[in-house]
This record gives structure tokens, C-alpha cells and sequence, in this order.
């Protein structure tokens, strides 16, 4: 499990990548179409839109499992250390009865897509939904471990607010 989550986030990474890189070659590939030679390509707007939306949805999968999103934890940090891991497991809780409820939409609205077609390429629509339940699911994943690992007291579990997580402050120029 130790090799393998390093190389699935390498992967993830590397498809994020891909499909910036493919978004930037169309839409500035479209640009010099449209503004030099006042033509353009119809599908490379639906392409480049369904790439940010990966983009975007396997963004937040890594910036969650890498404890990479803004969290204001100045209160937490503030609480006694049972305060603040009865406080954990409640956000944890809610926060996975948050993505249920994206689970769920993501898989009505994929669901809906299987019959609904895009204007230009006539791809189903489910494929930038279904980017919605890739990211749901994951992230009720990567919250659950969490989670289990605070019930269990585990050294690997992430608790906001836990000096043991603060990131360190950059003394620059501070000599002792």
C-alpha cells in the first residue's frame, strides 16, 4: 500500500497534466484560429471544457488526500487534545454525509447523461459527470481511512488543529 498510493497520485498527476496541456493547445490553438484567420475549431471548446472539469475534480481528490485544502484550524488548535478529536470525528462525519450527497447527485446527473449528448462531438454528457463520482467516491475513501484512523488513535491520523500536523513557520533571516 505504500508503493501503490504514491504511484496512483504519480498518475493522477500526470493525467492532470495531460489534460492541462491539452486544454491549453486548444484553446490558444483556437484563438489564433478565430483572431487570425477568423475561423475555428467547433469542438475544441467542448473538449477543453470537459478537461477542466476533470481537472478540476481530480485536483481536489489530491489536494484532499495530501491535506492540502484551506481549513481555518486556529480554534481547534486551541482545544484540549479530546475536544479536538471528538471535533474531527464530527466534521469527518459530516463531511461524508456531504459527499454522500454529491455521490448520489453525481450519479443522477451520470445516470441522466447516458441519454444526453453534447452539441458538437455528441459524446454522452455522462462523462463529465461521471468526473463528479470519481471524486465523490474517492473522497469519502480518503475521509473514512481518516476517520478510522482517529476513532482508533492511530499516529497516521490527520487531526486538525494537532501540533503534530502545524506547518512549520519559514524564520527567515532570524538568527539565535
Amino acid at each position: 500500500m505504500n508503493v501503490l498510493l504514491p504511484r496512483v497520485e504519480r498518475f493522477v498527476e500526470w493525467l492532470m497534466g495531460l489534460a492541462l496541456a491539452i486544454m491549453v493547445v486548444l484553446v490558444f490553438g483556437n484563438v489564433v484560429l478565430r483572431y487570425g484567420f477568423n475561423s475555428g475549431i467547433a469542438w475544441a471548446e467542448e473538449v477543453s471544457r470537459l478537461m477542466f472539469v476533470w481537472l478540476i475534480f481530480l485536483g481536489a481528490i489530491l489536494a484532499l488526500r495530501q491535506h492540502a485544502h484551506l481549513g481555518v484550524e486556529m480554534v481547534q488548535a486551541k482545544l484540549p487534545v479530546r475536544a479536538r478529536r471528538a471535533c474531527a470525528i464530527v466534521s469527518h462525519l459530516l463531511m461524508l454525509y456531504g459527499l454522500w450527497l454529491f455521490l448520489s447527485g453525481s450519479w443522477t446527473q451520470t445516470v441522466i447523461g447516458l441519454n444526453t449528448y453534447s452539441t458538437v462531438l455528441r459524446y454522452p454528457t455522462a462523462f463529465m459527470a461521471s468526473a463528479g463520482l470519481v471524486c465523490a467516491a474517492s473522497m469519502m475513501l480518503i475521509v473514512a481511512v481518516n476517520l478510522w484512523r482517529i476513532v482508533r488513535r492511530d499516529p497516521r491520523a490527520m487531526v486538525p488543529g494537532d501540533p503534530r500536523h502545524a506547518a512549520p513557520i519559514a524564520a527567515e533571516g532570524v538568527s539565535e
